[in-house]
Formats: structure tokens, sequence, C-alpha cells
């Protein structure tokens, strides 16, 4: 075989290789402690958006000054986006603090749809009919 096609098909494999791959992707939705309901809402119909796209979701609580103080505050948000998702996302990783921010990843849950059941064969006209099936 000649190094040329060699390399050609090579290089077709990498591609295929690549083509069927899935890149992951992950979302960053950024809270704050005084963050309002209204808010709080709209990030949370965000975060619900790009779970059902089947991305991954970072959600950050950003403290600031001497709000780091009251880090049961960030916890408390964090419980309630994932109490307010838990039907669609599944916990990759837990709330923890990095610094002055406390970080949780959320991943979607994937729901297989049912398979219909399998309908039964008719009997085809070449084989022959048995007695039981006559009567």
């Amino acid at each position: 075989m000649d190094y040329g096609k060699y390399k050609f098909m090579e290089a077709k494999r990498e591609h295929a290789a690549r083509a069927k791959q899935k890149n992951i992707v992950v979302k960053e939705v950024k809270f704050r402690p005084k963050t309002d309901d209204h808010d709080f809402d709209f990030k949370v119909k965000h975060i619900l958006r790009f779970l059902e796209e089947e991305d991954k979701v970072k959600v950050v609580v950003m403290f600031r000054g001497r709000e780091v103080v009251h880090r049961d505050i960030g916890y408390r948000i964090i419980e309630e986006v994932i109490q307010r998702v838990g039907d669609k996302a599944i916990v990759e990783k837990g709330a923890g603090i990095d610094g002055r921010d406390m970080h949780a990843i959320l991943a979607p849950r994937i729901i297989e749809a049912p398979k219909p059941p399998k309908k039964p064969k008719p009997a085809s006209p070449e084989t022959p009919a048995t007695e039981a099936q006559i009567q």
C-alpha cells in the first residue's frame, strides 16, 4: 500500500470519529445572595432550557465583600435551584466553595422514550396453515 493512501484513510477515519462524538457544553448561570424572586425564576427557566438542550449547567453564587460570611444563604440558593429542576437534572457535583464563589454542577437527566410493543407477524401465505389455525 502506498503511504499517501494510508494517510488519506487515516484522516478519513479520524474525521468519522470526530463526527460521531458529542461535545459537552457547560453553561454557567450566576446568582447573588440578594437575587430577587423574579430574577431567580427567570434564571431557573434558563437552566431548564439548557438542560432540555442536553447541556450541563454550572450554578454559581457570587459573593462580594462581607457577603462571603453568609455561606448558608449560598447553600440555600443552590438547594432551591436543585429542588426546582430536580425532575430534569442530576446533581453531578454538589455545592462547594471556591474562593469567593460557590459552585454546583447539574447534568441533564436522560429519559429514554418507552419502546412501542412489538406486533406479532401475520402468517405468510407460503406457510401451510395448521389445523389449530383453520378451526
